[in-house]
């Protein structure tokens, strides 16, 4: 068997049934919440004691910045991409050079407690209509979006950690917010590749890893969400597109996961339809479920590496460099007085 599972634990360190699940060889990822997070040192140790029970374990956290930003006690608060939009909107170099700086910070400072990976960029196209992305999104360009998002990776890179581009194909254009139900977007293969695929394509090289979305095309696939359909996974993402690194699903435990039945179904379905590796967050009993179904199924065999995600050896920011992300980042905070 190899490793299919991404699961986060209750605290702030490990307890009996963590050490069980995460020294399972179908589980090969933790991430991380901020019900983890007390202050540095506690939360270094806790990963270090989750790496002393699995060496190759993938750890990863939500820190893209605004809404989404697991650590925040002593770590930078990263603004909403959409400041970086506003500013590359008046001067596109330096919007870009502000995004590389602000990607390379939040990297850096996830990097140095020896987390592998943020789930970032957000490549959605932001239509001023959805509730979840809104300003999360670079913009409601692609042109937009893949200047900024490319910027961002490249910061990140620089601080030695891979990107994730989400949600595939693109989540934007949809009031509902798939956490609490299911979004259906019902445009058309065409008017989806001319937006909203367009910074998927451009950037895919760069995208260690990729995850759908928890929506309902139904042009495209009349019964399955992107996160569990072959059509956009198989098909469109790995045969047409060409993609060659890892496919996360979205966290199975949310409710636009439900259609493809309970846990173990949903894990089913994900990883038949493409993904390589599945998350389910903050509900214990599904995890433990998934684990128990997947034993022995041929979907435990021939798992893609997530190799390419893990951390590497960055390269420091300049001290004035990083003061200066940091004070803009402090002007990008729409909450800073």
């Amino acid at each position: 068997m190899t490793g299919r599972v991404m699961l986060d634990v209750a605290g702030t360190e490990l307890e009996g049934e963590d050490r069980d699940l995460l020294a399972h060889p179908l589980v090969d990822g933790l991430i991380l919440f901020a019900r983890n997070y007390e202050e540095p040192e506690q939360l270094r140790a806790l990963v270090r004691s989750a790496r002393a029970i699995r060496p190759d374990l993938l750890v990863a956290v939500d820190q893209e910045g605004g809404r989404v930003q697991r650590l925040r006690d002593g770590f930078t608060r990263i603004p909403p991409m959409a400041g970086l939009a506003r500013r590359y909107a008046e001067n596109p170099d330096l919007g870009q050079a502000e995004a590389a700086a602000l990607g390379r910070l939040m990297a850096e400072e996830v990097r140095g407690l020896d987390i592998d990976i943020s789930f970032a960029p957000v490549l959605d196209l932001d239509y001023g209509c959805s509730t979840v992305i809104g300003d999360r999104s670079f913009g409601g360009a692609p042109e937009t979006v893949i200047d900024l998002a490319g910027a961002w990776i490249a910061g990140m890179d620089a601080a030695g950690m891979a990107a994730t581009g989400k949600h595939f194909p693109g989540h934007g254009a949809v009031a509902a917010d798939s956490h609490t139900e299911l979004p259906v977007d019902e445009r058309s293969l065409d008017e989806i590749r001319a937006r909203d695929l367009r910074p998927f394509i451009a950037l895919r090289d760069q995208l260690a890893g990729i995850m759908p979305a928890h929506v309902l095309y139904p042009a495209v696939d009349e019964q399955r969400p992107a996160g569990f359909s072959p059509c956009w996974l198989r098909d469109l993402l790995r045969g047409e597109l060409g993609y060659a690194g890892v496919i996360f699903s979205d966290d199975l435990a949310m409710a636009g996961a439900a259609g493809a039945g309970g846990p173990a179904e949903r894990a089913e379905a994900a990883l038949e339809a493409g993904c390589d590796r599945v998350l389910v967050c903050n509900d214990r009993g599904a995890a433990i479920t998934v684990v128990q179904r997947l034993e022995g199924s041929g979907l435990a065999r021939d798992a893609r590496s997530v190799a390419s995600l893990r951390g590497r050896a960055g390269t420091p920011m300049d001290e004035t460099v990083r003061a200066r992300a940091r004070e803009l980042a402090e002007q990008l905070d729409p909450c800073h007085v």
